[in-house]
């Protein structure tokens, strides 16, 4: 823990930091909550909240629609309406300000424990170096489309994030997750499911047990309070992807999303072998390498590669989902001293920071370049999560040998800083 002098050394920095982000997020969040058209205010914090009030008033939560003109149903798990109970104690125009200082504040603990290495050279200027980064994430396109929108993505990042990465209280070493916070997080959003692909790939039954039961757990208190709705879900609103939109759109940048673009028509046998055999390539070449990071100590490399995973297989991911990507940048960036790595995560910003997607859109549309180029464009977000993978392979993986145990009486490896595994 720091001592007193350290602390007052960086509170003037991590204040400055704050300031920064506050700086570069406030005309952002001027724009879609001040000139933005109210028809397109915070329309997805708007389901959430209805969802809310649906089981407040006892209204079918698969029922309703937000109003006119997007008409937005609840596409959620029921425990996701109760975790929204908090949206309904203000008036919408007051939660959708509170929402955007929330995603901004998760975003500045993200950079922090996503980009630690790097604020760690530093030192008690870390805080400054911290506001800096969040103010640029926080104009990255899936950041601010969640801005936008009033998305949930950076709650459910910053859920899974946390419990990857939590150290053990009786040894301060990584314990390898908790499993609660993937729980919650997947009772909300069920993507992130993966991570308990890699927790029985790495045979950490005891997380897994733990994250599997704690989400069974709240999924079944909402069927005992919402038995109508969650039949509803489980059985129908679960297995109508259409619910989300359309999932053929340029906004869908799964390879499920990319195969209804190009491949075979949707429910021909071609059509579910291909997106089948895609999502096996996926699984097969991801879970080694989240195992490997498991092994070696990253945390935040094996977020990276579970949350590009979840994207690329996931039946619907839509651009503001890609909000993972702060995360990979952090995990190839390390601690910023590999220029190769420096060079790929730069690139990577940028590529998140222009609206790829639509560009690749506009193109089709245009039909002034070869359509094949403008198909790679849009469908550009798949390719920068696969990239991803092979980049945290490449880049990270392949230049790490496992850690050696921590000497706790060394000064300069203090137990609080270690991510080691703890050994069994």
């Amino acid at each position: 823990m720091d001592n007193p002098a350290t602390l007052r050394q960086r509170a003037p920095w991590l204040v400055l930091g704050v300031l920064v982000l506050a700086a570069s997020a406030f005309p952002l969040a001027w724009h879609y909550l001040v000139t933005y058209p109210r028809e397109n205010w915070q329309v997805d914090l708007e389901v959430y909240r209805e969802g809310a009030r649906a089981v407040v008033t006892g209204f079918p939560l698969y029922e309703l629609r937000t109003v006119q003109p997007q008409f937005l149903p609840f596409t959620y798990p029921p425990f996701a309406a109760f975790t929204a109970f908090p949206l309904l104690i203000a008036p919408f125009s007051v939660i959708g300000w509170v929402w955007t200082v929330l995603q901004c504040a998760l975003l500045w603990w993200m950079v922090g424990v996503a980009f630690r290495p790097r604020l760690r050279r530093f030192g008690h200027r870390a805080g400054l170096a911290q506001g800096v980064l969040a103010a640029g994430g926080v104009w990255l396109l899936p950041v601010s489309d969640g801005i936008r929108f009033g998305q949930v993505n950076a709650v459910i990042v910053a859920l899974c994030l946390w419990d990857v990465t939590r150290r053990s209280r009786d040894t301060g070493t990584w314990a390898g997750g908790s499993g609660v916070g993937v729980a919650l997080a997947t009772a909300v959003k069920l993507t992130p499911g993966v991570f308990w692909l890699h927790w029985a790939f790495t045979r950490r039954w005891k997380v897994l047990a733990t994250s599997i039961g704690t989400a069974a757990l709240v999924t079944v208190v909402a069927w005992f309070l919402l038995p109508s709705a969650s039949a509803t879900y489980w059985t129908d609103a679960l297995l109508d992807p259409g619910r989300l939109g359309p999932n053929g759109g340029t906004s869908n940048q799964s390879l499920r999303g990319v195969l209804l673009r190009l491949g075979p028509g949707e429910g021909s046998l071609a059509f579910t072998a291909v997106n089948g055999l895609m999502v096996i390539a996926v699984l097969a070449a991801a879970l080694p390498l989240a195992r490997r990071f498991d092994r070696l100590g990253e945390p935040v490399a094996v977020v990276a590669v579970l949350g590009m995973t979840a994207y690329l297989i996931s039946p619907v991911s839509w651009v503001h989902h890609m909000h993972w990507g702060v995360v990979v940048i952090g995990a190839v960036l390390g601690d910023g001293r590999d220029r190769r790595r420096v060079a790929v995560a730069l690139a990577g910003a940028v590529l998140l920071w222009i609206r790829m997607p639509w560009w690749g859109a506009n193109l089709l549309a245009g039909n002034d370049v070869p359509n094949l180029v403008a198909r790679v464009v849009q469908n550009s977000y798949s390719w920068w999560a696969a990239l991803a993978l092979l980049a945290l392979w490449l880049l990270v993986a392949r230049k790490q040998q496992a850690p050696p145990a921590p000497d706790q009486n060394d000064p300069d490896n203090p137990a609080q800083d270690d991510l080691t595994p703890a050994r069994a």
